[in-house]
């Protein structure tokens, strides 16, 4: 009969989730939002339209968007065919241009304008939820929060720090695990790893500077791939020879 394993004690898991933290804020110093912004309201915008598109794409348009759209009242104001016009690339325009206008009319008409500061006036929002308000919260106001995306939640449960699915269990779960102050770092830092090393698909657990802390080592490849060997040069026959 196989020896069954000792389940982990709860300090255990904050010890290693720490050190994992540790590890990671040393192997991704400048982990950051990847979006080009430069004030709540930027950052608001960008995070709402990058939804299931990459943060690259984004930042290809904002600029012509920022400068067409300078504050949410000029927002508010856009023709929409206008709107969808810039955003076209992104993909799903005609519902991001929806939700750029209601968002930007909500703005107006309850908050003068201006991106509130605490989560539960954001997820009130056209086209704003938890994920989002946080990204804002975090990196334009400086409040603590936990960015659930594809990346993090797939991260967390590799990492064994939680098993749920739901978005807000898992930012609730791994919370706990973390002070407080540490949250938007740790989401960087998740979101960064997921983007370079701990792929959905195939996972390179050989690169992987946390893989002896983590209990899904092996999901990937655990040895670096085989360089590729150039193709050899064809020796030309003597037909083809003759044809030249």
């Amino acid at each position: 009969m196989a020896k069954q394993e000792t389940p982990e004690t709860r300090t255990a898991l904050v010890r290693r989730a720490r050190k994992i933290y540790r590890i990671l804020a040393q192997t991704y110093p400048d982990a950051h939002c990847e979006l080009d912004f430069q004030s709540p309201y930027q950052l608001l915008v960008a995070t709402v339209i990058a939804a299931q598109t990459t943060d690259v794409a984004v930042n290809k348009i904002t600029p012509e968007l920022f400068a067409r759209y300078p504050t949410p009242t000029d927002l508010a104001a856009a023709n929409p065919d206008d709107l969808e016009r810039i955003i076209h690339s992104l993909g799903f325009f005609r519902a991001k241009t929806r939700s750029l206008l209601g968002l930007a009319n909500a703005l107006v008409e309850r908050y003068h304008g201006e991106v509130p500061g605490k989560l539960t006036d954001l997820v009130t929002l056209p086209g704003v939820g938890r994920k989002t308000a946080n990204v804002v919260l975090g990196n334009a106001f400086g409040i603590p929060g936990i960015t659930v995306d594809t990346h993090f939640g797939r991260l967390s449960r590799r990492f064994g720090w939680t098993e749920a699915t739901d978005p807000e269990e898992v930012e609730k779960e791994v919370g706990d695990l973390f002070p407080r102050k540490d949250w938007t770092f740790l989401s960087h830092l998740l979101i960064w790893h997921g983007r370079r090393v701990c792929f959905a698909r195939k996972p390179a657990c050989w690169d992987c500077s946390v893989a002896t802390l983590c209990p899904s080592y092996g999901t990937g490849p655990t040895l670096p791939p085989e360089p590729t060997k150039p193709r050899a040069a064809r020796k030309a026959t003597p037909a083809a020879a003759a044809t030249s």
